[in-house]
């Protein structure tokens, strides 16, 4: 019973749950982009290239006598898919950089100091301090 108990802790922990949210919605985030890729910007493209699915742009290797004996490099396909990585590295770039914006703005001014050094001493004193207790040497005004 221990071992459930222990994976239940880890499973509940906020990080192990961000992580999976996060997970979850880069995969949506994914096929959102994919669609993108292959629906609205490849379409263009492949018209300017004489009107060929770009998705199917293929360099015959070697030709077979079945389309399964076929030997084919799908540049098409691989084109896709590197505009597909580039456009969700673009797009997580841009939400770290605001992230990173957001964490420089909540960060607070340097705290003032509430203790001093005595100069006689070395002992820590309230900055506020006119003497100093562990060796009673005057110190001026604060």
């Amino acid at each position: 019973m221990g071992m459930i108990k222990e994976f239940k802790e880890f499973a509940m922990r906020g990080n192990v749950v961000d992580m999976a949210v996060g997970i979850i919605i880069g995969g949506a985030f994914g096929k959102i982009v994919t669609s993108l890729v292959n629906d609205v910007i490849m379409p263009p493209v492949g018209m300017l290239l004489g009107n060929a699915p770009f998705s199917q742009l293929v360099y015959t290797l070697h030709k077979g006598a079945t389309a399964a004996d076929t030997v084919t490099i799908q540049y098409g396909q691989f084109i896709n898919t590197v505009l597909d990585f580039l456009i969700v590295a673009f797009c997580i770039f841009l939400v770290i950089k605001a992230m990173n914006r957001l964490k420089r703005g909540e960060e607070e001014a340097p705290v003032e100091p509430a203790t001093k050094d005595c100069p006689r001493c070395c002992s820590t004193i309230p900055l506020q301090a006119t003497r100093c207790p562990n060796c009673t040497s005057e110190l001026g005004t604060a």
